[in-house]
């Protein structure tokens, strides 16, 4: 059985990986620091003080300690997909171009829920605000209102996050929750204009499907894989603090 070199499939996969309707797209992007399937990086130490009008001299000298930091990378394959040359040459399609598309979607959908979860707080705390929804009750949940998206923007504001570093990234519902209210100043604002998505009380809207669940009582976030249900979110982050990297899918054999 001959198979194509893993390499042209790794790169056909990683073409345009990222959408620009993507919130992956907006985070940085720390590939050339993999090494061996995790990243090594440093926690930037104290930033310095600023001196007033100081009037002693030599100005002190203060060392700056930074820790060293070793992210595992998540590893994402897909099972593999037989493809016979006889079927190739049947087919009116390109074959092998439908079987990379399915393979990519696949990935693109599950590196972005596993990123989802990554990004989203576990809990409230100073620096990762959890704002529960204060809507009009619908079904079992509390619509999220544009009270609520300001009260983010406030604990941002105090954060003193860039204006141009957040993003906000919405469940579909709500998206609608959001339209219902405004349907005129609403409808279009998860558009992307110019490879940028278009802005809303500071943040860039993006729209995301699966989203992380929240424990209603606790307003904690509930582990990664767990079987036990919870209450959809909507997330925001700044760009500059949360990362991507390369992600290797496998797949095909080719004979």
């Amino acid at each position: 059985m001959a198979q194509l070199e893993k390499e042209i499939w790794v790169n056909q996969i990683m073409e345009k990986f990222y959408p620009d309707s993507s919130f992956l797209k907006y985070g940085r992007d720390f590939s050339q620091l993999v090494d061996n399937n995790a990243i090594n990086m440093a926690d930037a130490g104290v930033d310095p003080d600023v001196l007033i009008n100081n009037t002693t001299y030599p100005i002190p000298v203060v060392q700056r300690a930074d820790t060293p930091i070793r992210i595992e990378l998540d590893k994402f394959e897909t099972k593999n997909t037989l493809v016979r040359r006889p079927e190739v040459i049947q087919y009116a399609y390109v074959q092998l171009d439908s079987v990379l598309m399915g393979h990519r979607n696949q990935l693109q959908a599950k590196t972005a829920e596993k990123a989802a979860h990554a990004y989203a707080p576990a809990g409230d705390s100073p620096y990762s605000p959890v704002i529960s929804t204060t809507g009009a009750v619908k079904g079992t949940r509390k619509t999220l209102t544009f009270e609520d998206v300001l009260a983010l923007k406030e604990r941002f504001d105090n954060m003193e996050i860039p204006v141009e570093e957040r993003y906000l990234v919405l469940h579909p519902s709500h998206v609608t929750d959001l339209i219902r209210l405004d349907v005129k100043g609403f409808k279009d604002i998860t558009d992307i204009v110019n490879g940028q998505p278009k802005r809303f009380a500071g943040f860039g809207i993006l729209q995301f499907s699966r989203m992380p669940l929240y424990d209603l009582d606790t307003m904690k976030k509930i582990p990664w894989g767990s079987a036990l249900t919870g209450a959809f979110s909507s997330f925001a982050f700044q760009a500059g603090e949360v990362m991507k990297a390369d992600v290797l899918g496998f797949c095909c054999p080719f004979s």
